[in-house]
C-alpha cells in the first residue's frame, strides 16, 4: 500500500513516454511496410527517429505532459496529450517540407508521421489508464475504504466522483449512482451503476455499509432532501452535499469541500433578487456608519454594504476583539475598500457626538442592541439604556449633522411585545417614526425575526447539546418562529435602505413558522441519531417574557405591498413626535431610581398593547385591568 502511495518522479514519468515514443516510431515502420522495411527506410531511419524523439522531447517539455499523477489522470490529462501530440506532428510536417524544399528528401514518410501520433496517443494514454486502474484495484482490496453513494447520474455526479477518487487523503470509494430518473436505472456511468432513488435506495443501505450519500444534483429541493435523511438515518448515513460550481476551489471541485447537510439547508427559501444597480446608487461613494458592526447582523451588513464601492465604512462597537477581526476580514478580501473600526458606547452621548463630528456620516445603519429576551427582562433598565436612549442619541445626531438615510434594525418581538427587550425596541420605532416628520433625514425601520447562525439563535446551542450527547432543551413542545438567513436579512435591509422614503416600518416576509421541537428533531437526525432514543428532548417551559409565536404585525396594523414580494410596508399608529420625545425623557430620567417595577410601568404607559408573558411584570398589568 505504501508503495502504490508513493508518488513517481516526474524525469521516470518523462523517461517512460519517450520510451513508449520510441517503440512507437519502429512500429509505425513496421505496420506501414507490412513488417518488412525496404533498405532505403532503414538508412534514413536514424535521421526520422532523431528528428521525430526530438520534436516529442521538446513539445513534452513545453506542455508539462509529464507533471500529471498517473494514477489520477482524468480527461483533461489526455486533452492535454493529445493536443500535444498533434502539435509536434503538424511541426513535423512542416519539417518535411522545408527538409524537401532544401534537400529533395523527407525527414520521414507522412504516413509514418500519421501511424506515430496515432500509436503515440493510444500508448500513453493506455499506460496511464493501466497504472490508474491497477493503483484502484489495488486500494480497493488492501484497505479499509468504506463505500458511498452519488445522488444525480449526470456531469455534476461524475465530477464528484473524481474528487472522491483524486483525493489522495480520503477512504472513500463510490459505491454507485442514485438518480430521480427511473429511465437511467441499470445503465452504468464509468463503470458504475445508476440506481433509482426511490426504487433501490433503501435496499441499497440496507444490503451496505454506506457511509454518505452525496448530493450532487443542484435540483434536489428541500423536501426531497428531507425525505433522503429520514431514510439514511435509520441505516446510519450521513447525508452529504457538493457545493454549486461557483463555490468551488480554484475552479475545481475537492472532496474537502462536499459538507455535510446542515439545518440551514433544509430551512432553505427562496433566493432574494436585489436591484443592485439601485443600491449601489444610494451607496456608491457615500460614508456609511454601521452601529453594532461587530454583531451577526451589524457584520453581515458591513461586509454587503463593502461590495457597493462606499466611500468609507465606518464600523462601531463596543466589543474590539471582533470588531478587529471583521475588519481584517474586510480588508483582506476587499482590498480597496476604505473602513475604520470605532471603539465606543452608543449611550454615551458625548462619544457618539464626537463620532459624528468626526466621520459626518451620509447613511447610518442602526444594529446596536441587547437582544436576548431572558436577560432584559431582569435587567430592564439596561434595555431602555441602550435600545431606547442610544437609539435617540443617534436618531437626533443624524438629524443633526444632516444624515440622508437612517435605517434601524428592529424585530418581530417589537410587535405585540410581552416582554422588556421588544416593548424597548417599539419605542425606539415609534421615537424615529415620529422623528421623521420633522426633518430631512429620512429615518426607516426594517422589522424581521429570527436569523439563522446569530449568536442569540436556538441552532448554535442544539448543535452544541448535540456534539456532547446532552438532552437537547425546548422550552414549549409548540413553540414556533420565523427563521431568515444572515445574508438574506441582510439583503432585505439594503433593499429597504433603497426603497425607504423615510418613515415607513418594513417587515419581511419570514416564510412559515418553524416549530422548534421540529427543528431539534432535523438536527438530531442530522447529526446521525435518532431523536427520543440517541438523544432526548426535554421541554423546560417558557423563559421570563418569552410567547409561544411571534407576529410581525400589531393587531391594530396592516401593511402596504412594495414593488418587491419580500418587502410590505406596516401601517402603524403615528406619534406626535413631542409627546414622545417627553415621555422617553421621562423614561430615561427613571434609569437613575433603578427601580424595575416603575421602569416596566412606563413602557406599559408608552406601548399599551405591552403585555408581559411568564414574568414578574404580569402583576402591572393586572393593576391596569
Amino acid at each position: 500500500m505504501h508503495l502504490f502511495n508513493r508518488t513517481a518522479p516526474r524525469w521516470v514519468v518523462l523517461i517512460i513516454d519517450m520510451v513508449l515514443c520510441t517503440f512507437s516510431v519502429y512500429l509505425s515502420y513496421d505496420l506501414r511496410f507490412n513488417f518488412s522495411i525496404p533498405e532505403t527506410e532503414v538508412k534514413m531511419m536514424p535521421l526520422a527517429f532523431g528528428s521525430l524523439l526530438t520534436v516529442r522531447l521538446i513539445s513534452f517539455l513545453i506542455s508539462r505532459t509529464y507533471t500529471g499523477i498517473i494514477r489520477y489522470t482524468s480527461y483533461k490529462d489526455s486533452q492535454r496529450i493529445f493536443i500535444t501530440l498533434a502539435g509536434g506532428t503538424l511541426l513535423l510536417f512542416v519539417i518535411n517540407l522545408i527538409a524537401f524544399r532544401i534537400a529533395g528528401k523527407y525527414v520521414a514518410p507522412y504516413s509514418i508521421l500519421m501511424i506515430d501520433f496515432l500509436i503515440s496517443m493510444l500508448a500513453m494514454s493506455a499506460m496511464r489508464v493501466i497504472v490508474k486502474s491497477a493503483y484502484m484495484e489495488w486500494t480497493h482490496k488492501t484497505d479499509n475504504r468504506t463505500d458511498v453513494l452519488i445522488m444525480g447520474a449526470g456531469e455534476e455526479g461524475l465530477v464528484v466522483k473524481h474528487a472522491i477518487e483524486q483525493d489522495a487523503g480520503i477512504n472513500f470509494r463510490v459505491l454507485g449512482f442514485v438518480d430521480e430518473n427511473p429511465k437511467l436505472r441499470k445503465r452504468k456511468l464509468e463503470g458504475k451503476p445508476v440506481f433509482h432513488v426511490d426504487s433501490d435506495l433503501e435496499d441499497l443501505l440496507r444490503a451496505n455499509q454506506i457511509s454518505s450519500l452525496i448530493i450532487a444534483d443542484k435540483e434536489v429541493n428541500t423536501k426531497r432532501i428531507n425525505e433522503l435523511i429520514e431514510i439514511c438515518v435509520k441505516f446510519n448515513t450521513k447525508v452529504q452535499r457538493a457545493p454549486s460550481a461557483g463555490n468551488w476551489a480554484n475552479g475545481k471541485l475537492s472532496f474537502a469541500q462536499i459538507q455535510e447537510v446542515n439545518i440551514e439547508d433544509l430551512l432553505e427559501r427562496d433566493p432574494i433578487n436585489l436591484d443592485v444597480k439601485e443600491i449601489r446608487n444610494q451607496l456608491q461613494g457615500k460614508l456609511v456608519l454601521i452601529t453594532g458592526a461587530a454583531g451577526s447582523i451589524g457584520s453581515e451588513i458591513a461586509r454587503q454594504v463593502i461590495l457597493y464601492n462606499p466611500s468609507k465604512v465606518v464600523l462601531l462597537d463596543i466589543a474590539e476583539s471582533p470588531l478587529y477581526e471583521l475588519e481584517l476580514f474586510i480588508t483582506e478580501n476587499n482590498p480597496n475598500a476604505v473602513c475604520e473600526s470605532v471603539i465606543a458606547d452608543i449611550r454615551n452621548a458625548d462619544r457618539m457626538k464626537r463620532v459624528f463630528d468626526y466621520f459626518r456620516p451620509d447613511v447610518v445603519f442602526h444594529a446596536a442592541a441587547y437582544k436576548h429576551v431572558p436577560v432584559m427582562e431582569v435587567n430592564p433598565s439596561e434595555a431602555i439604556l441602550t435600545n431606547v436612549k442610544g437609539t435617540k442619541i443617534l436618531a437626533d445626531l443624524s438629524v443633526q449633522y444632516g444624515v440622508e438615510k437612517f435605517v434601524m434594525i428592529s424585530t418581530d418581538k417589537a410587535v405585540n411585545p410581552t416582554n422588556v427587550m421588544g416593548a424597548s425596541k417599539r419605542i425606539a420605532e415609534i421615537y424615529i417614526q415620529s422623528l421623521n416628520k420633522i426633518s430631512d433625514t429620512q429615518f426607516i425601520t426594517t422589522r424581521f425575526g429570527n436569523v439563522l447562525g446569530s449568536a442569540g439563535s436556538v441552532i448554535p446551542r442544539f448543535k452544541k447539546q448535540i456534539e456532547k450527547g446532552l438532552p437537547v432543551t425546548v422550552t414549549d413542545e409548540n413553540i414556533t418562529r420565523f427563521f431568515m438567513t444572515i445574508p438574506e436579512a441582510c439583503q432585505l435591509v439594503l433593499e429597504a435602505c433603497k426603497m425607504g422614503h423615510g418613515g415607513e416600518i418594513f417587515i419581511f416576509d419570514m416564510g412559515k413558522p418553524v416549530k422548534i421541537a421540529e427543528l431539534a428533531r432535523k438536527m438530531i437526525r442530522l447529526s446521525g441519531l435518532e431523536p427520543d432514543k440517541d438523544i432526548r428532548i426535554v421541554y423546560t417551559g417558557l423563559r421570563p417574557g418569552e410567547k409561544l409565536y411571534e407576529e410581525l404585525l400589531n393587531k391594530q396594523e396592516d401593511t402596504l405591498a412594495t414593488h418587491h414580494s419580500k418587502i410590505l410596508i406596516a401601517k402603524v399608529r403615528e406619534y406626535h413626535f413631542e409627546e414622545i420625545s417627553r415621555e422617553i425623557d421621562e423614561l430615561t430620567e427613571l434609569f437613575k431610581t433603578q427601580d424595575n417595577i416603575a421602569l416596566v410601568s412606563k413602557m406599559k404607559a408608552i406601548v399599551p398593547e405591552y403585555i408581559s408573558n411568564n414574568s414578574e411584570f404580569e402583576k402591572l398589568d393586572r393593576r391596569s385591568i
